[in-house]
């Protein structure tokens, strides 16, 4: 296989790397694709930074050893703690996490005071704020994490085909965890997990006012473009494909990436660790 020919892995703890994949794939629409959910353990956001990195040191193995050109880490928790075991176990594949491309993205914007959302994991790592302060010298940055949200999106709880119930506890767990930020002068919210754009609209509702959400995928996506131009292993022709697996139930899988990203896998392998 020639080297432009070769896939770009993507992985996330679950379904919510979908959101990047599917900013990949409008990105790079020439470009084949491995996506691995590790749907047996997820939430990866209540886990400790050593099985996060255990995790996602097994996972890159296993992708490179597919023969993948770059790899990108789809998922916020494990991008910020645990992109050193990544790059170690990717054996020189250039790999492209999604924290840096959120910070890039909000300096760009040309905001000063930005409200981060995460797992608790995430958060606790403040590797976000170290990274928006590199790119927006003091720059006023208030991290909060909530745990909830990413089961809510597994759960398939942000489908209006779930019902009002479903809906009602997913706005109810977002008022709890980001109305008090209301009218507080944020300019700027980074989703800081790539499961919360499946509920950008409950969140906004929840924090109220004009404000700048910032969602990594589409810059995580430049990136990787320009990090396989400048190595020249952009696939020069052809319509790309994508293939899936995850760790755990396949179908479910399958089921949620259609209703939730309109995504529609013809078919998902399972790879258990």
């Amino acid at each position: 296989m020639k080297k432009g020919d070769r896939p770009i892995g993507v992985f996330d703890s679950g379904l919510g790397g979908l959101t990047v994949l599917a900013a990949l794939r409008r990105a790079l629409p020439r470009e084949n694709f491995i996506y691995f959910g590790d749907t047996a353990r997820v939430p990866y956001g209540t886990k400790s930074p050593e099985a996060v990195r255990q995790f996602s040191g097994e996972i890159t193995a296993w992708l490179v050893s597919k023969g993948i050109k770059t790899l990108v880490v789809a998922c916020n928790t494990a991008s910020s703690v645990a992109l050193d075991a990544v790059r170690a176990a990717a054996r020189g594949v250039e790999v492209t996490g999604v924290i840096e491309p959120g910070a890039s993205a909000f300096a760009a914007s040309g905001g000063r005071k930005v409200l981060v959302i995460g797992t608790a994991a995430t958060v606790s790592s403040r590797a976000y704020g170290r990274a928006l302060r590199r790119a927006v010298p003091g720059a006023l940055v208030t991290e909060r994490a909530c745990p909830l949200f990413v089961p809510l999106v597994e759960e398939g709880w942000s489908a209006p085909a779930r019902g009002r119930r479903a809906a009602a506890v997913t706005r109810l767990a977002a008022e709890e965890y980001l109305s008090r930020y209301r009218g507080k002068g944020y300019d700027s919210l980074i989703l800081g997990c790539t499961h919360y754009p499946l509920l950008k609209g409950i969140i906004a509702r929840a924090v109220g006012g004009k404000i700048n959400i910032i969602d990594s995928a589409e810059a995580a996506a430049l990136e990787v473009r320009r990090t396989l131009a400048r190595a020249g292993l952009l696939r020069p022709s052809g319509s790309g494909r994508a293939e899936f697996f995850v760790s755990d139930a396949p179908r479910r899988f399958a089921a949620l990436a259609s209703a939730l990203v309109g995504i529609k896998p013809r078919r998902v392998g399972v790879k258990r660790f």
